[in-house]
């Protein structure tokens, strides 16, 4: 397991700068550069800008210079002093605008994945145990609903219900005298009943897709011999479904942690932006829409990272949970 580690480890190095270089290329693939964008914005507002002065800026940005240049420049700050470069649209570090959005993307996302689970894991375990029964055609409809509503449309429901129906303060994070408050426990406070509408948006499609597959785990390891044998030998209902069956149909669950880390970033964009939320999502479409490459290609590499890293630590609790996943 070491050695598996190790270089799977080794291998992220190259596949890192690998990516980085792909999404230093992809983002300036689109016509123009940040200057072209930031005059046409400029233009909407009946401001020009003369050629000498968007001269000028590029120079300034290093637009000017050659594509594979600007990338070296930009993979050399990161390698030797962790410099992900300075925002053409913010005019601040790359690496102030990402960590300062990041805390609150880790909370939103670890709330969702702790939601997610604690109803998944129990309701796909007695729909497979109570199979064809009320609750689990009650369970399955609330599956399907979960899997076809649109989650901006299920977040827009959601908000209008909250705020005319029940009065509550919808929308960002929070509430207007804390979003630049220094933090407190009345701010986390705060945080926590805002907190509960995203979770539950986010946590309705991820849900039912795990219910269905928990379901389809647990009816596949039921009728095995080995469960047969166990109850058998007495053991009670409760013990054997957790001390077998379960331990295996738990493979996906744990599958779902690559995809989480990188889903911190990328993840639910639409729905960060109806909702407003201070997350890094929205930041990432922004500069993706205003090509601004070193924000932008800094989020796309902490993705890549974030995924890479996701994989190996689901590999190694797959090993660790599963004794039939083995490196060979």
């Amino acid at each position: 397991m070491l050695k598996f580690v190790v270089k799977r480890l080794f291998w992220m190095i190259p596949s890192l700068f690998a990516v980085s270089f792909l999404a230093f290329v992809l983002i300036q693939l689109p016509p123009g550069d940040f200057v072209t964008t930031y005059i046409a914005t400029l233009a909407s507002s009946n401001e020009v800008i003369d050629q000498n002065t968007a001269a000028s800026l590029r120079e300034r940005f290093g637009l000017d210079q050659p594509m594979l240049v600007q990338y070296l420049k930009w993979i050399w700050g990161i390698v030797t002093r962790g410099d992900f470069g300075i925002s053409f649209e913010w005019q601040q570090p790359v690496s102030g605008l990402i960590w300062e959005r990041m805390a609150l993307t880790l909370v939103l996302a670890l709330a969702s994945l702790i939601a997610t689970w604690a109803l998944a894991l129990p309701i796909g375990v007695y729909s497979a145990v109570k199979k064809y029964s009320i609750g689990d055609y009650a369970f399955t409809a609330f599956t399907f609903f979960g899997l076809s509503i649109p989650s901006f449309l299920l977040a827009l429901v959601l908000m209008y219900v909250a705020a005319v129906e029940f009065g509550a303060d919808v929308g960002g994070l929070f509430s207007s005298e804390y979003e630049t408050a220094p933090w407190s426990i009345a701010k986390m406070f705060d945080l926590l009943t805002h907190l509960w509408l995203p979770v539950a948006i986010l946590a309705v499609s991820s849900t039912a897709s795990l219910i269905r597959v928990m379901r389809a785990n647990m009816l596949d390891e039921l009728p095995k011999p080995y469960v047969t044998t166990a109850r058998a030998k007495g053991l009670s209902e409760f013990r054997l479904l957790v001390k077998y069956p379960l331990r295996i149909a738990l493979n996906p669950f744990i599958s779902t942690i690559a995809w989480l880390l990188p889903n911190l970033i990328s993840g639910s964009v639409v729905v960060a932006i109806v909702l407003n939320l201070p997350t890094a999502a929205p930041l990432l479409l922004q500069s993706l829409m205003a090509q601004d490459m070193y924000l932008a290609g800094a989020f796309v590499l902490l993705i890549c990272a974030l995924t890479l890293i996701g994989s190996l630590i689901s590999d190694i609790l797959l090993a660790l949970v599963d004794p039939r996943i083995r490196l060979e």
